[in-house]
């Protein structure tokens, strides 16, 4: 049986060695993303030459060079580009998803094909998600802990800023970006949405950013920040990616081994002062939309 990796960037390349090396032999990758320069300095299965190339299939390439004995099949697109058949070949799925929207849709995609009566349609789901210093890990068996769903409150919040500081008064680079995207870009385009995959939209951006900037001289505004704080970016560290995939793999490890108890269910990494680590039985939510009743 296969086992399907989601995601091939930062945290899916590791993931996807830690598979190949622990003795994995059949895996399906999927992203939808190509490789960008900024992606260099920690998604390591890439190089320059790759540059605009598919992320899955060039990880999928790469490993197999390395490790001969795996079998990686990989897909250039979206999770909801497969049907329900696709995903029920898997024994198990690990994410390494930089998308709330995605994971949640996969962990509904598990949940949905469930038959009560038949254990084997219970796709365990592995859940890597990295941000800075901090990590965390859960494992997910449809119907019987805690799914995504049930844990959404344990997500940090995204970072706002005061719209009279904006508009009024702003003292930070962020200020004049939030200005440009709050005030600025819905006066030029009204009704139309911000889409940062789309170059004109960014130097749009970008340029509003500068002007205002330079009004209040406020000195930092660069293309990469404008696009950090638009997407809500937070800067990887290719050592906590490495943590957090290590311990996705190490529960995928007991899962199709046996060979001890999995992780019950949640584990919390912190790097910023020293080295902390937490876990937890999260309880599932009677009222889930998700899985609440099931």
């Amino acid at each position: 049986m296969s086992r399907r990796v989601l995601g091939a960037g930062g945290l899916g390349c590791e993931i996807l060695k830690n598979l190949a090396c622990s003795g994995f032999k059949d895996i399906h990758v999927i992203d939808m993303d190509t490789i960008d320069l900024s992606n260099l300095n920690r998604q390591f299965l890439f190089r320059h030459s790759d540059i605009g190339r598919s992320k899955a299939e060039v990880a999928a390439e790469f490993v197999m060079k390395r490790v001969k004995s795996v079998k990686i099949t990989p897909y250039f697109g979206k999770l909801q580009d497969k049907d329900e058949e696709y995903y029920k070949q898997f024994t198990l799925v690990i994410s390494g998803l930089d998308s709330i929207e995605a994971r949640r849709w996969i962990n509904a995609k598990l949940v949905h094909l469930v038959d009560p009566d038949n254990f084997e349609t219970v796709k365990p789901l592995i859940d890597g998600g990295t941000e800075g210093f901090r990590g965390q890990a859960k494992v997910i068996f449809p119907t019987f802990s805690a799914c995504y769903e049930c844990s959404l409150d344990t997500l940090s919040g995204q970072t706002t800023y005061p719209l009279c500081t904006i508009a009024n008064n702003p003292r930070l680079p962020e200020h004049c970006i939030e200005f440009a995207s709050q005030i600025e870009w819905p006066k030029a385009h009204p009704g139309e949405k911000i889409d940062t995959d789309v170059p004109e939209h960014v130097t749009f951006l970008y340029e509003a950013s500068l002007k205002r900037a330079e009004e209040f001289n406020i000195t930092g505004i660069t293309r990469s920040l404008v696009l950090g704080v638009v997407k809500n970016i937070i800067p990887a560290i290719a050592s906590t990616n490495a943590i957090i995939a290590a311990s996705c793999c190490n529960e995928a490890f007991k899962i199709v081994s046996s060979s001890n108890p999995t992780l019950d269910n949640f584990m919390m990494y912190s790097g910023t002062d020293s080295v902390f680590t937490y876990s937890f039985a999260y309880e599932r939510k009677p009222d889930c939309q998700v899985c609440g009743g099931l």
